[in-house]
């Protein structure tokens, strides 16, 4: 028997919340909802909850006051920020300062089980790591992280900085792990299409009917696609670092949007 998921969803919509439970109770997760963070944090207090899917606009303390809070006491439980001023400062704000995913609404049933069940899964695998670390355990490796000359936007994509200027960009063996069913399809811009920091640059679709979309480390016009993958999609998981990148991008913002990204030599859960 699969032991049971507690949500915390924290939003000033009542709409909003009922949404949630609707949808999350098809997969039998259960959740406890709040109309402001206080009362969130109050049930935070008095019960052990998996994830926290939490609105950013609401009166008093707001969605990045409460990542901020949850930082300040080391409280590990990861957070879904979702809102309906979807903005491209608020998704890459959202993930630099600890979110695990940004969910804009209206949100559908497939976009909210897509991105509960990558947190969930990235839960799991935080937990295990941090339980092999305390045990001393250097033999426990659950994922590869990025190499060390890497930045990351969350911990879903990936930016590299080649000699030329350009940036290859591509996935998070993280991410790969997060997503618990075969890789069927993978959708990729063209070259020369342009994409922005923040918003979906390519998407992948699994055996269980879930379409996982990732967010681009940072904006430019694709200069390259790597026409390897799609002829092979399995590379992505067998090298997502090197061989298995998707775009060479020309950067057109790089010095602002570089200080969102996260230094992959600090990798850390």
């Amino acid at each position: 028997m699969k032991d049971v998921v507690h949500i915390l969803a924290i939003d000033d919509e009542q709409v909003i919340l009922d949404s949630i439970v609707k949808l999350c109770s098809l997969e039998n997760w259960q959740v406890d909802t709040a109309i402001d963070t206080e009362s969130g944090l109050e049930k935070l207090s008095n019960k052990t909850y998996q994830l926290i899917i939490s609105d950013i606009m609401m009166p008093g303390m707001d969605g990045f006051g409460l990542l901020e809070y949850l930082r300040e006491k080391e409280i590990s439980v990861p957070v879904i920020i979702t809102t309906g001023f979807s903005t491209v400062e608020n998704a890459v704000k959202a993930l630099y300062t600890g979110a695990v995913d940004f969910l804009p609404k209206p949100f559908t049933l497939e976009e909210l089980l897509s991105s509960v069940s990558r947190a969930l899964q990235y839960s799991t695998i935080r937990d295990r790591q941090k339980a092999a670390m305390l045990k001393n355990d250097t033999e426990t490796l659950l994922y590869i992280p990025c190499p060390a000359k890497y930045r990351r936007l969350g911990y879903g994509g990936w930016a590299f900085l080649e000699a030329d200027g350009s940036v290859k960009i591509g996935l998070t063996d993280l991410f790969l792990r997060t997503i618990q069913s075969t890789i069927k399809h993978i959708d990729l811009l063209s070259a020369d299409n342009e994409i922005v920091q923040g918003n979906s640059c390519f998407q992948i679709e699994t055996d269980d009917e879930l379409t996982h979309s990732l967010l681009a480390p940072l904006s430019g016009r694709i200069l390259k696609v790597n026409e390897q993958i799609l002829a092979d999609i399995t590379l992505i998981e067998k090298d997502p670092y090197f061989n298995g990148w998707f775009y060479t991008i020309v950067p057109a913002n790089l010095e602002f949007e570089l200080k969102y990204l996260i230094p992959c030599s600090s990798e850390n859960l």
